[in-house]
């Protein structure tokens, strides 16, 4: 059984794979406990499974003919055929055996030691669930002014360099474009059908990464921040540009409310939804009347203004999701109520 698994979601990630996978084959301080590299193909029409095959090609030949110590770390292949990274998480998850699985998006550069920082973290922390450490920007051109208003739309954290735990309750968590988990407490609890998949077939709610780490709260899982671990998100132009931070900006607060109901008592959720329109509406007001001349010159405060608004339509598209849910269960039960599904324990 593997120590620790670095599992890669990818789709069409042709062009990325080697650059990631080459960094994390140089890693250092690994010596000590065995590891492997997990791409998790998301049904990419790419090259993706011949670069992965011809990796495993290479580590065969290694094998082949004795190597001084280290010997390079295995790369393994799985095929996930439903669309978004959730389902993709799901399927790294399913076929993992180690204690903990590392996730790193595919447009990610990590430290030389990243691996190190992660599996040591995870030692001294037995009660951590999940935790993320510091993901930074790489960019090829500069970014907006004042972007570090919205620098967490792309999944950038700088926490500073003390460890400490997230705020579920507050849904401040780490993205996964570069977190770990505990995979005793995601089995436990995480359930296999996501409610949010992720961006896929041209949809751009947010939210994924975030629902099974709520899970895992909901169990008394800790979540934390490794200052340790750094990684580098490298930003190409086209994610800078208007047509494509705006749609981002509202799938980030269209999830809003589907998270907050997740840990929310059913008798509560009524007051939470009402909560959630209001209090939205207001800042949606409020950021209009600050910014109204400015929304079509200042890219940052036109991406917060789709931010405020996404929150305030997510108690709609909340409802919107449940009845489309419920139409599908009767559907597919004939007009009978579906028989309801086991709760994961905690």
């Amino acid at each position: 059984m593997m120590d620790f698994t670095v599992a890669i979601p990818t789709y069409n990630g042709a062009q990325r794979l080697p650059q990631l996978i080459e960094r994390l084959r140089s890693q250092i301080g690994t010596e000590h406990f065995s590891w492997r590299i997990l791409v998790i193909d998301n049904n990419s029409s790419d090259a993706t499974a011949a670069i992965i095959k011809s990796y495993q090609a290479k580590h065969e030949s290694y094998q082949q003919v004795p190597l001084p110590s280290p010997q390079p770390v295995p790369v393994d292949y799985a095929f996930e055929a439903r669309q978004g990274a959730a389902f993709a998480r799901v399927s790294a998850m399913e076929v993992a055996t180690s204690p903990w699985v590392g996730f790193l998006d595919d447009d990610v550069i990590p430290d030389l030691n990243w691996v190190a920082a992660a599996y040591a973290f995870g030692q001294s922390h037995p009660q951590a669930g999940a935790y993320g450490g510091q993901i930074h920007g790489t960019f090829e051109i500069d970014p907006p002014e004042n972007f570090n208003r919205i620098k967490s739309f792309l999944a950038i954290r700088e926490r500073g360099d003390s460890a400490h735990r997230y705020n579920p309750d507050t849904l401040s968590l780490p993205p996964s474009a570069a977190w770990v988990v505990q995979t005793r407490a995601w089995k436990d609890n995480v359930s296999s059908q996501p409610k949010l998949g992720g961006r896929a077939n041209g949809s751009m709610v947010q939210g994924d990464d975030y629902e099974p780490l709520l899970h895992l709260h909901r169990a008394n899982w800790e979540i934390w921040y490794n200052p340790a671990m750094h990684v580098y998100h490298q930003i190409p132009k086209h994610r800078l540009e208007r047509g494509y931070l705006m749609p981002l900006s509202r799938g980030c607060g269209l999830c809003i409310c589907q998270l907050r109901m997740i840990n929310t008592q059913s008798w509560l959720r009524p007051i939470i939804w009402l909560k959630l329109v209001l209090s939205n509406l207001r800042r949606v007001i409020l950021h209009w009347l600050k910014y109204r001349t400015q929304l079509q010159s200042d890219l940052v405060a036109a991406c917060e203004m789709e931010f405020y608004l996404g929150s305030f339509l997510s108690p709609f598209y909340y409802l919107r999701t449940l009845l489309f849910q419920s139409f599908t269960n009767t559907s597919q039960t004939g007009g009978m109520p579906s028989p309801k599904q086991p709760v994961s324990p905690g």
